[in-house]
Formats: C-alpha cells, sequence, structure tokens
C-alpha cells in the first residue's frame, strides 16, 4: 500500500475545517497527517491536538517545510481558495478541497492551468458524485427505466439565503449533478430577480463567506445541455419546505421519474409514469437502492464523513492510476462557469451561449 504525506489548511473563523476535510484523513489507511495551518492561534493550537499534527501559522510555510503529498483546502470561504490551491499546485501537490470552487473564471482558469502544468490532481468535495447511488441511477436510465430523458430540475434549500446565495451554496452541487447525467452546457437563459423586478446595478451586494458580489432573491435559470436535455435550476428566499427538503435533482423523462437528493446515500426514488402524476394513473414512487429499485439497501448513511472518505479514497487512487478524480477541476470549474452564466443572463436579460466568452465575473464588472 502506497503511503501519502497529509497537510491541512485552515482558517478559524474564516470558513473553518469545512465540513470534516480535516479529520476525514486520520480514517484512510496509508495517510498520515504531518502537518496543520491556521491564521487563528487558538483555532491553530485545537486543530494541532485534534489532527496529533504540527502547526504552522502560514501555510505556505507549512507547504515548504512537510512537503505533503496532499493538502486539504478545508475552509468553506471562497476568497482564499485561488491562492491555497495555486500555492499547493506549484509545489506539485495534490489537492482535496472544499466546495465551491473559487469565486470566478478567471481565478477557475488560472487553477486548471496551474494543475495541468504541474500534473497535480485536484478533488472537489461534491460528495453525491461518489455516492454509490448514482451509478445505479445512470444504469437505470440507460435500461431506458423513465424513456427518453427530457428535463433535469433542481431546487436549492430556498432558506434565508435564496437567491443568490443559495446558487453558490447548494446549486453548485445542483449543477455538479447536471452535468453527471446531461452532458456539458450549451447555453443559459436565466430571471434574476430582486423584489419581484430584474435585478440593477444597486442590487448587487458582498455574499457572506466570501462569495464575492451576488445579486438576487429570486432565481429561475435554464440550461440546454449537449445531449439535447434542459436543465432547470430555481431559487427563491424563505420558499423552502421547512422542517422537509426538496433540495436534489428530479430527473424527467418520456416514460417517469427519478428524483435523488443530496448526500452520502441520498434518498432517491423512480416513478414509472409517462403521465408524471400517481393520483391519475395509479403508479406509485419507488425507492432506488444500491440493490435495484424497491430492494432493501444494505449500505447505511455515513453522512458526511462517510461521503468525505469516498472522495479521499478516490483522490488516492487517481493519483496511483494516474487518472482524474471524478469530481476534478474540470468538473468544478464548470459549476463556477453555470453560476457566472446565471448572473451574466440575469443582468443581460438574454440567452448565453456556454463555454462564457466573458470570464470575469460579471457583477463585479458593474460595481
Amino acid at each position: 500500500m502506497a503511503e501519502f504525506k497529509v497537510a491541512v489548511i485552515g482558517a478559524t473563523g474564516k470558513g473553518d475545517y469545512g465540513h470534516g476535510h480535516d479529520v476525514v484523513w486520520k480514517q484512510i489507511p496509508g495517510c498520515t497527517i504531518v502537518g496543520v495551518a491556521d491564521h487563528d492561534s487558538v483555532g491553530r493550537d485545537a486543530a494541532a491536538q485534534r489532527l496529533s499534527a504540527p502547526a504552522f501559522a502560514d501555510y505556505r510555510t507549512m507547504l515548504d517545510q512537510v512537503r505533503p503529498d496532499i493538502v486539504s483546502v478545508a475552509p468553506r470561504w471562497l476568497d482564499q481558495h485561488a491562492d491555497m490551491v495555486l500555492s499547493a499546485a506549484e509545489r506539485g501537490i495534490h489537492v482535496y478541497m472544499e466546495k465551491p470552487f473559487c469565486r470566478n473564471l478567471e481565478e477557475a482558469d488560472a487553477i486548471v492551468a496551474a494543475v495541468r502544468k504541474h500534473n497535480v490532481k485536484l478533488a472537489i468535495a461534491h460528495q453525491t458524485r461518489y455516492s454509490p447511488l448514482l451509478p445505479v441511477i445512470r444504469n437505470l436510465i440507460e435500461d431506458g427505466a423513465i424513456g427518453t430523458v427530457l428535463e433535469l430540475r433542481g431546487r436549492g434549500k430556498e432558506d434565508r439565503r435564496g437567491g443568490g446565495e443559495d446558487l453558490w451554496v447548494l446549486g453548485s452541487h445542483i449543477f455538479n449533478l447536471m452535468h453527471y447525467f446531461g452532458g456539458e452546457p450549451n447555453w443559459c437563459f436565466a430571471s434574476v430577480q430582486q423584489d419581484g423586478r430584474p435585478i440593477e446595478t444597486n442590487d448587487i451586494v458582498q455574499g457572506n463567506e466570501g462569495i464575492g458580489p451576488i445579486a438576487g432573491d429570486s432565481i429561475d435559470a435554464m440550461f440546454g445541455f449537449a445531449d439535447g436535455v434542459t436543465g432547470y435550476f430555481g431559487s427563491h428566499r424563505n420558499a423552502g419546505a421547512g422542517g422537509q427538503s426538496r433540495f436534489g435533482l428530479r430527473i424527467v423523462g418520456s416514460q417517469g421519474q427519478i428524483e435523488i437528493l443530496t448526500g452520502h446515500m441520498p434518498a432517491a426514488h423512480i416513478l414509472q409514469d409517462p403521465l408524471w402524476s400517481p393520483g391519475r394513473s395509479g403508479k406509485q414512487w419507488q425507492r432506488i437502492t444500491t440493490k435495484g429499485i424497491g430492494q432493501i439497501e444494505p449500505i447505511a448513511d455515513g453522512g458526511l464523513p462517510a461521503g468525505n472518505k469516498l472522495v479521499a479514497q478516490d483522490l488516492l487512487d487517481a493519483i496511483q492510476e494516474d487518472r482524474l478524480p471524478e469530481a476534478n477541476v474540470f468538473e468544478a470549474r464548470n459549476t463556477i462557469e453555470m453560476i457566472m452564466a446565471v448572473f451574466q443572463s440575469g443582468l443581460t436579460q438574454a440567452k448565453i451561449a456556454m463555454p462564457l466568452a466573458q470570464r470575469a465575473h460579471p457583477l463585479a464588472a458593474q460595481q
């Protein structure tokens, strides 16, 4: 078994250590945590104790001194991601990172270029992409279980973050799933509204967690994908389902629908009904498990820790097999491109061709 040295970058008070992207490495055979960096002294000391690793105030110093094979870019805040990833890539260090990827396409393009130049692997924590349920669902679709796929419909959590912030924080998961099932996006047409009207320059604000400029309390976006499928994403502020969640993706076919939520072992169901209406047809939604339709699921939902382990292990395999991780740097850039396309279309109220010719953030250009 190959041995890997892993370092962790955290940022207490500015995204902390993400959703467990530090402790996951203690659960992966063959990995040793050799350092942790955090600008905050209290958080740094706590992380050093938690990870049983030397602590550093500056992550660049840590990377130079401990020379890890992999670095975990753990903070949730986006404003730090590009610098952290570029510092690792330039040193030939592979990267496991929290989502969303980065703040704009200029940063995304720079990361892609650095990863290519230095031949390093980057895996992003779109955990649902690693769920063992996903290939089962893809096989059902390919076998014609819901006929010809017509639409992909996704929504965010639509809580107080609904609109621009939901698009970033949770829409990135949905866009990654859309890409998995629909292929490359070719165009976007979106309505981004504030208080019932199209967004204007004075509606642009700085988002939480270092997101950068955002706008809108209501988003309705449409995408055209390479294989002819149309995708839809919606998020309206405070329009969620209370204690329940419809955060996920619905795959609509000519003979039925599949719904999948998010996570390590997300709820997934199929309705094999060309009317799409159990009330009229008498057909019912059935659970999809790793054993098939209507079968008992043998795999327990391990939540975020189990999902992190799948991502981390796939990154190790990708390094050893010299292949791309499942959710890789190109997948990560694609989610940012879809987000930027929504804002650009919302501002111009026009259909936008993809890939985007404009790489600068469309909202930043208006400030």
